[in-house]
C-alpha cells in the first residue's frame, strides 16, 4: 500500500490588512527598514504561521506539524509550501495562479 504524503500550499494576500499586521518582533530596532510583506514572510519562517492561520494548517497524519520548505514573494502574494517531506507540486493541482494559468489558455 502506498503511503500518501501531505502537501498544502498557502497564498497570503499582500496589500491586505492582514497582511500589514506588525509580525515583527516588538525589540527588532530595524523593523521600518522591511516592508509589510517582507515582515510577514519573516514571520513566516520564524513559526507564526500557525498562530496566524490556526484553524487552515494541516497536520500529518501522526499529528506532527509539516514542515514549511518554501516561501515565494509574488507581485500581490506569498506562497507557502508545506509538506512532511520535499513538496513536489503538480502544475495542475497547484494553486499558485502562475502555474495554472497557463494550462487554462491551451483548453
Amino acid at each position: 500500500m502506498k503511503t500518501q504524503s501531505i502537501q498544502q500550499e498557502i497564498l497570503l494576500m499582500t496589500g491586505t490588512k492582514f497582511s500589514a499586521r506588525e509580525w515583527a518582533e516588538k525589540n527588532v530596532e530595524d523593523k521600518n527598514k522591511f516592508s509589510a510583506t517582507e515582515q510577514l514572510e519573516d514571520a513566516c519562517w520564524n513559526g507564526l504561521l500557525d498562530e496566524m492561520l490556526p484553524e487552515i494548517i494541516q497536520k500529518s497524519p501522526e499529528g506532527k506539524k509539516l514542515f514549511m520548505w518554501h516561501i515565494r514573494y509574488c507581485q500581490s502574494f506569498l506562497e507557502i509550501e508545506l509538506s512532511e517531506s520535499s513538496p513536489l507540486i503538480e502544475r495542475e493541482f497547484s494553486i499558485d495562479p502562475y502555474l495554472f494559468v497557463g494550462g487554462l489558455l491551451l483548453n
